[in-house]
């Protein structure tokens, strides 16, 4: 097949090329497994544009910075906790995202590269200065957010449940030493309780092989003491670039 490979740029308004700044916004999810709810965390902005309306907390990057290092710092001011997931999700820049764009006069345009991020409610701690103006909403009462942060959010959240079914990013959450029910718990607060029945979930998690058994056994709640386990990394190594399902 022959390709033609000449660009007519008659149609084109201008061939000057952009000039862009670079922003970083993260979705940044919790699970409540008490309460089986996942939260998002929203900051309200107090400034234009969209002053007085919340919005996904982010941030300008700074010169020398990198993209997930903005990330992180974004994170750091906004919740304190130990164990968390962070991953690049996708890149935001159509046209007339930010009213601070003119059209019309080809000048500053603002790219946000959106992070996702999971951490369980009760390790997280909303640091104190952002109090007033940084909440945790439920992912199904989000109020209408500033520029495309809905879209951003709800690309957030299908990756999030999608991601749950192939790796294990529940770990990077966990505590060092869990049980199987504690893991069945966080796989059913983000993806419903009827995704798996608890005896299928155990099964499949198990022959994946990559769960070490501690040998100690605890009471946690109702029943009968449940073994720990840990992740062991070197284990699910060799599996890491192999298609798996957790569900």
């Amino acid at each position: 097949m022959k390709v033609n490979s000449t660009i007519d740029h008659s149609n084109n308004k201008s061939e000057k090329l952009a000039d862009f700044k670079v922003g970083v916004d993260n979705v940044i999810f919790s699970v409540d497994t008490e309460y089986n709810r996942v939260l998002v965390l929203l900051r309200k902005r107090d400034v234009e544009p969209f002053n007085n309306h919340w919005s996904l907390p982010g941030t300008l990057v700074r010169q020398g910075e990198s993209l997930t290092d903005a990330a992180y710092r974004t994170l750091a001011e906004k919740i304190q906790v130990d164990n968390l997931y962070l991953e690049q999700l996708y890149s935001f820049g159509n046209p007339g995202r930010d009213p601070r764009e003119n059209p019309n006069s080809f000048g500053v345009r603002y790219l946000s590269v959106s992070y996702f991020a999971l951490v369980r409610y009760k390790e997280a701690k909303i640091i104190a200065k952002s109090d007033k103006n940084i909440s945790w909403y439920k992912v199904n009462e989000i109020p209408s957010l500033a520029f495309d942060h809905d879209e951003i959010l709800n690309y957030g959240w299908n990756r999030l449940k999608n991601k749950l079914q192939y790796s294990p990013i529940a770990f990077d959450v966990l505590p060092p030493e869990f049980t199987l029910n504690e893991v069945y718990q966080l796989y059913c607060t983000i993806l419903g309780e009827h995704f798996s029945d608890y005896s299928n979930f155990r099964s499949r998690l198990l022959k994946l092989g990559f769960l070490l058994d501690t040998k100690v056994k605890v009471s946690r709640g109702a029943g009968r003491p449940a073994s720990l386990y840990k992740f062991d990394s070197k284990a699910f190594a060799p599996l890491k670039d192999k298609p798996l399902l957790f569900i």
